[in-house]
C-alpha cells in the first residue's frame, strides 16, 4: 500500500471524519486491495501514529478517542474481508494491556492469526494473571501472545512469565510480545523472559508460524551462571535467534 494512501486516510481520521475514512477503505477494497494489506499498512500504522501524537500532547483526548473508534470500526469491517486459510492445528491465547490502542492492536493480531488458520482465544486486557494462568493450563496453546504494556506494567509482565516457567504451565509454550513499551525499549522482551518479539503484523505471522515447541530449561539449584547473549538476526522487522 503506497504511503500517500496512509496520508489520505490519516487526514480525515485525525479530524474525526468517519464517513470519509469508511469510504476511502471501501474504495480500496473495491479496487482489489487486500484486507490484510489495509490492516497491516494502513490501520496498524495509523493506530501507532494516533498513540504517538497523543503521547506527545499533539492530539487531545477528544481527537484521540474519535480516531481510535474510527480505526476500530474499520478493523471490524476489514475482518470480514480477510482471506481465510485452512486450519493449521496451532492454538494461541492473545492478551493485552488494558487500553484502547492495545485492545485494537491485539484484536487485529487475533483477526490476522485466525485468518491464517490459527485457533485464537482473545482475552483482551484487564484479566487477572491467575485467570490467564488457569486458562493457559486449560487450553494448552502453542503460544501466549502479549500485546503492549505500559512502563509501569513491565514488572508484572515479567512476573507472569516467570510464574509460568516456575510452575511449568505449558512448558513447551512460547511467549511472544509486541506493541506498547516493547516497541520503544530495545531488548526489553529479552529481559522479561519472552521467547520472541515482533514489531510488525507481517513479522508476527512469520515468526509465530516458524516457532517450534519451546525447549524448557531445567533449573540448576545452587549454580549461578552468566547468561551468554546469543547473536540475533533481524528478518522482516522480527528479532529471532540465529
Amino acid at each position: 500500500m503506497p504511503e500517500p494512501f496512509l496520508v489520505r486516510y490519516l487526514q480525515p481520521l485525525l479530524a474525526g471524519r468517519r464517513a470519509e475514512c469508511f469510504e476511502l477503505v471501501a474504495n480500496a477494497l473495491r479496487q482489489g486491495v487486500a484486507a490484510e494489506t489495509l490492516i497491516c499498512d494502513v490501520v496498524w500504522p495509523a493506530m501507532a501514529q494516533i498513540e504517538r501524537l497523543y503521547r506527545d500532547d499533539r492530539l487531545n483526548a477528544a481527537g484521540e478517542h474519535m480516531a481510535g473508534r474510527i480505526n476500530r470500526s474499520v478493523a471490524d469491517q476489514l475482518q470480514t474481508h480477510l482471506h481465510t486459510r485452512p486450519a493449521s492445528g496451532k492454538r494461541v491465547v492473545v492478551a493485552c494491556a488494558d487500553g484502547p490502542h492495545e485492545e485494537l492492536g491485539a484484536q487485529m493480531v487475533s483477526d490476522l492469526l485466525q485468518a491464517d488458520g490459527w485457533e485464537v482465544y482473545f482475552v483482551g486486557g484487564g484479566v487477572p494473571d491467575d485467570e490467564i494462568v488457569a486458562l493457559l493450563g486449560e487450553l494448552r496453546p502453542h503460544i501466549l501472545l502479549l500485546f503492549g504494556a505500559t512502563p509501569e506494567a513491565v514488572p508484572n509482565t515479567r512476573l507472569l512469565v516467570e510464574r509460568l516457567r516456575e510452575i511449568g504451565t505449558c512448558p513447551t509454550m512460547n511467549v511472544v510480545v509486541t506493541g506498547g513499551i516493547f516497541s520503544r525499549a530495545d531488548g526489553l522482551w529479552r529481559e522479561i523472559g519472552a521467547d520472541a518479539y515482533c514489531d510488525t503484523p507481517q513479522g508476527m505471522l512469520t515468526t509465530m508460524n516458524g516457532l517450534g515447541p519451546r525447549v524448557p530449561r531445567s533449573a540448576r539449584v545452587g549454580v549461578v551462571k552468566k547468561r551468554h547473549r546469543r547473536r540475533k538476526t533481524l528478518v522482516a522487522g522480527v528479532v529471532q535467534p540465529a
